[in-house]
């Protein structure tokens, strides 16, 4: 373990920029719904975090300081380079990727980092596209694939966090083929928000919450 590794400060500061990076407005109520804890647990950690310097609370608002989201974005660099290695070195499947380097991002040290960012070749985003904090990024513009309309053509560019945490969704994404870099066209849409989309020779069906939690350029 590193010797800086405190557990339950990483947690809840990767979640806070997580929540913050998929445009969720963190409060209590987020964090105890990722987290699984009770509000009660929640309330003492978030209080606990705002003495240390780590959070800032504006009414039912939670956002980092400064202190903060350097720690977490140190956190998340070493999840999302640990994703880049067990995919495209170690050869783990794309849905695995996320709950495996949850286990590494904690006990990698500063200079196994370095060595990962030259191994790796900087990349600037993890498999499921979410960017690498520090490193530069494309600024291909992106939308939600609720967006995108019947006859659309897409690709996809990005996961969120809030499915990378579901197994049951991400394992059908790529039991279906549609993992980032695939492209596919939009069969249609129904009235809830379900999409239908032609992956290569397979018609695959998502529902809204995917739809609103993939992101996608559209040529």
């Amino acid at each position: 373990m590193r010797e800086d590794y405190h557990p339950p400060v990483e947690e809840y500061l990767t979640t806070i920029y997580e929540l913050s990076e998929d445009g969720v407005t963190v409060i209590q109520a987020r964090l105890a719904e990722r987290l699984r804890h009770s509000a009660p647990a929640i309330s003492e950690m978030v209080n606990r975090l705002k003495k240390d310097g780590y959070l800032t609370v504006s009414g039912r608002s939670i956002s980092l300081t400064p202190v903060g989201r350097g720690l977490a974005e140190s956190v998340v660099r070493k999840h999302r380079l640990a994703e880049r290695l067990l995919t495209d070195v170690i050869g783990l499947p794309w849905h695995r990727a996320h709950i495996e380097a949850g286990r590494w991002e904690h006990v990698i040290s500063d200079e196994v980092e370095a060595r990962l960012r030259v191994i790796l070749d900087d990349p600037s985003t993890c498999p499921h596209g979410n960017p690498i904090p520090g490193t530069k990024q494309s600024e291909l513009p992106v939308v939600p694939l609720s967006d995108a309309r019947p006859g659309d053509n897409v690709m996809l560019r990005r996961v969120t966090e809030t499915i990378e945490l579901d197994d049951v969704a991400m394992t059908y994404l790529s039991d279906n083929g549609f993992i980032t870099g695939q492209t596919a066209k939009v069969a249609g849409k129904a009235p809830d928000g379900s999409l239908s989309l032609t992956v290569g020779n397979n018609t695959v069906v998502l529902g809204s919450l995917l739809g609103e939690n993939l992101y996608v350029s559209i040529a």
